[in-house]
């Protein structure tokens, strides 16, 4: 069920997967089944990954820092859950980026330019 219009053709050839693995700005993009041009998420989804990346980074060099001073306060269980924790941001990191770009931002003609193969 293609839900999603290419915007080289028109055509409603993409779904939520084929949006959300489409990539941002600096990726190659999806092929559109219809017309075999490129397309990628907009800006905002490239704006989103970016700044998404910068507080899971800062999340987890936080939880390094900070989680074993945390030992004998009140707060000793996060000490305790601190790689689970850390493995947690990273999932995040990944899977909610491409939630987001499946289902919130709209689809634009590939601008990156690839070396001929």
């Amino acid at each position: 069920m293609s839900i999603y219009s290419c915007p080289h053709c028109g055509e409603k050839s993409f779904n939520p997967i084929s949006k959300a693995m489409a990539g941002q700005l600096n990726s190659r993009g999806k092929v559109c089944m219809k017309c075999g041009r490129r397309v990628v998420n907009g800006k905002g989804a490239t704006v989103f990954n970016a700044l998404f990346s910068i507080i899971m980074f800062a999340g987890i060099v936080g939880m390094y820092l900070y989680a074993p001073k945390l030992l004998g306060t009140q707060h000793e269980w996060l000490a305790h859950c601190e790689l689970p924790i850390c493995i947690g941001l990273l999932l995040l990191k990944f899977i909610v980026p491409r939630l987001v770009n499946a289902f919130c931002f709209k689809l634009e003609p590939a601008i990156r330019v690839d070396p001929v193969e």
